[in-house]
């Protein structure tokens, strides 16, 4: 009966949860586009990345990949792990709010900041929880 009522409640929230996989993987598929083309190089080389030129295109490699990941359900723990090691790894180095003096500026990163801090929660919890009931994963497991 548990059985029962599981698959019901998954079957109900299968939509939701795709469309939330949809929503928080755009954001990465989309923004990846500007590893590539020149335009975040330019904000990492202002912020003194160092390796700028190897660096971006590798984090535009990373969110493509775990972005197509969470989006197709696929593989799905290992796309928010992806997510995660970028967002660990750049949220503190080009968002770096607290060395910054003009208080605009410093409001904007302090705004991208908590963005990409709500971001990894996401990503926590999908890396946890997997893609859900419509995804490439479970569509494996049957």
């Amino acid at each position: 009966m548990a059985d029962d009522m599981t698959s019901a409640r998954s079957g109900a929230w299968g939509p939701i949860v795709l469309l939330g996989r949809i929503l928080f993987a755009l954001v990465f598929i989309l923004s990846s586009i500007n590893h590539f083309n020149g335009q975040d190089l330019g904000y990492a080389a202002q912020a003194h990345l160092p390796m700028a030129r190897l660096l971006v295109p590798l984090a535009g490699v990373l969110i493509l990949i775990g972005g197509i990941s969470v989006l197709l359900g696929y593989k799905t723990k290992v796309g928010a792990w992806l997510i995660v090691i970028f967002l660990v790894a750049v949220t503190p180095v080009m968002h770096n709010f607290w060395a910054i003096k003009d208080p605009m500026m410093h409001g904007i990163q302090m705004a991208n900041f908590m963005r990409n801090v709500s971001m990894l929660g996401g990503a926590l919890l999908i890396a946890y929880f997997g893609g859900g009931p419509w995804s490439l994963d479970r569509a494996d497991r049957r």
